[in-house]
């Protein structure tokens, strides 16, 4: 019996860095922590989804009206990930569907992004959405400022947006939220914001991180629903490739020791 025993010790001592590389590569599972980010570089993004891709961009100055969007669409990051959107309708009849414009330098459309940015934007009055010089105070103009949600086909680490509220005229609370896949609620997040005309990329940027893979949702949305809610190119922290090269890994060592195991 002592023998047996002193066998399977001296066994366990020689495929002790097999066990421990395995324990390196697949750690004990935790609890996920999520927290919010304020700076687009501090997301550590990999991919992106830029509105533009769509090839539907609203021009104000020749309206066409075929390219406002469906109030629930699809769109494909760069590396191929795809999302589901979601601006639910505005409860004014008179607002229109969710579209997407181009900050352009003045005099095109203006506003608090950078000029070129392809802008996702809930809806507006358009009796309102008139291209204005240089100096024009903000007409407060209402629109669709419904939650925006963003559905990721496979869950990431983190996203965020520029963020900004059709209205100057207000100090506007805006708000992120994320979820799992089960639906539930990993992390909500404010902060103020302040939106302008300046087209000086001053739009505050929104953002969640979590230490797992766990984000299957975003929702975007503001204290002030009426005022049209608008947002620029997501950031994403999606799953990087190696993360898959290693999973293979630790399951061909644990498999080689396994073999060991059944040897000795």
């Amino acid at each position: 019996m002592v023998f047996g025993i002193n066998k399977i010790f001296k066994s366990s001592v020689k495929h002790l860095p097999a066990i421990t590389a395995i324990i390196t590569v697949l750690p004990l599972p935790v609890e996920a922590v999520t927290f919010l980010v304020t700076e687009r570089a501090a997301l550590g993004g990999n991919d992106e989804v830029n509105w533009g891709s769509l090839g539907k961009v609203f021009n104000p100055r020749v309206p066409d009206f075929s390219v406002f969007l469906p109030n629930s669409f699809s769109i494909t990051s760069q590396d191929g990930l795809s999302l589901d959107v979601n601006i639910p309708p505005s409860n004014n009849p008179r607002v229109t569907p969710p579209f997407i414009f181009q900050t352009l330098p003045s005099p095109g459309i203006r506003s608090n992004f950078a000029p070129g940015d392809f802008i996702l934007f809930g809806g507006i009055d358009p009796t309102g959405f008139i291209p204005l010089p240089p100096g024009t105070p903000d007409p407060g103009t209402k629109g669709n400022g419904s939650p925006l949600t963003i559905n990721f086909a496979q869950p990431v680490f983190g996203a965020g947006t520029q963020i900004a509220v059709d209205t100057s005229q207000l100090k506007i609370e805006t708000f992120i939220s994320a979820f799992d896949n089960a639906d539930n609620l990993l992390g909500s997040f404010s902060i103020p914001n302040i939106s302008s005309l300046a087209l000086d990329n001053s739009a505050a940027f929104l953002g969640i991180r979590s230490d797992t893979a766990n984000i299957s949702r975003l929702v975007f949305s503001s204290s002030n629903e009426e005022f049209g809610l608008a947002i620029n190119q997501v950031s994403i922290f999606a799953v990087p490739e190696p993360t898959y090269t290693l999973a293979i890994l630790a399951f061909g060592i644990s498999g080689a020791v396994l073999k060991l195991r059944q040897r000795t």
